[in-house]
């Protein structure tokens, strides 16, 4: 079923309705605006690698991911009921969030047609109760997604403009340690990062440092060349 968010942001790209869920390469598309592909992403970017790849062959694409950088959480006493509760989630997330999938979708990105669109937003989430099966298992189910705004959008086409998410601060030679401290974000993600960046090119293995592995960014390594 598709969300309020994901309608409100085909619109948002798309203001002409009869652009929107149409079909290209044999794929029904969120949208084809001036002759290129918008996709909307909210789950797993690894689940759209085949068919980006298929539509990338004919079409420019842009493949939009939402990201919650402020959470509002109502919970329902029931389906259709009062409000029982209302609170800001605890986690906000930052455009280095997207590195935790991008890792799935490196053999994609970057290509000459595609666009990588990272939006950070404002959400409203609506959750039911419903029984746990097990202790472990959520206790709620989420009815309604909805989009309250849009505080920024970052663009990346080519690994360079991905590279520019790495922080000011940073020595030469660097580690995913050095990544994590200058950018607030845990170690597991900056190793997501430097994967994802190594990858694409930006960044190239300079060594080590104790177990660690060095990094260097290309573009300092072909100046300094």
């Amino acid at each position: 079923m598709e969300t309020a968010l994901h309608r409100e942001l085909k619109e948002f790209y798309c203001d002409d309705a009869k652009a929107r869920e149409v079909q290209v390469q044999g794929y029904r598309v969120d949208a084809l605006v001036d002759g290129a592909v918008i996709e909307i992403q909210q789950a797993s970017l690894a689940a759209l690698r085949r068919k980006v790849k298929v539509l990338l062959t004919t079409h420019p694409v842009v493949v939009v991911k939402p990201l919650s950088a402020l959470k509002t959480i109502i919970r329902l006493k029931r389906r259709n009921g009062p409000i029982a509760s209302k609170r800001t989630s605890p986690q906000h997330a930052t455009v280095y969030d997207v590195f935790h999938e991008l890792v799935h979708f490196v053999d994609v990105f970057p290509h000459p047609r595609l666009t990588l669109d990272v939006l950070l937003t404002e959400q409203e989430e609506t959750r039911i109760p419903k029984p746990k099966r097990w202790f472990r298992a959520k206790d709620y189910t989420v009815s309604s997604r909805r989009l309250v705004a849009i505080r920024s959008r970052h663009r990346f086409q080519t690994a360079a403009e991905l590279g520019s998410l790495l922080p000011e601060g940073l020595e030469t030679r660097f580690t995913t340690a050095d990544i994590a401290r200058l950018t607030g974000i845990p170690r597991w993600l900056a190793q997501k990062m430097a994967y994802c960046l190594r990858q694409t090119g930006a960044i190239t293995v300079a060594g080590k440092r104790g177990n660690a592995l060095l990094y260097a960014n290309s573009a300092c390594d072909r100046s300094a060349a």
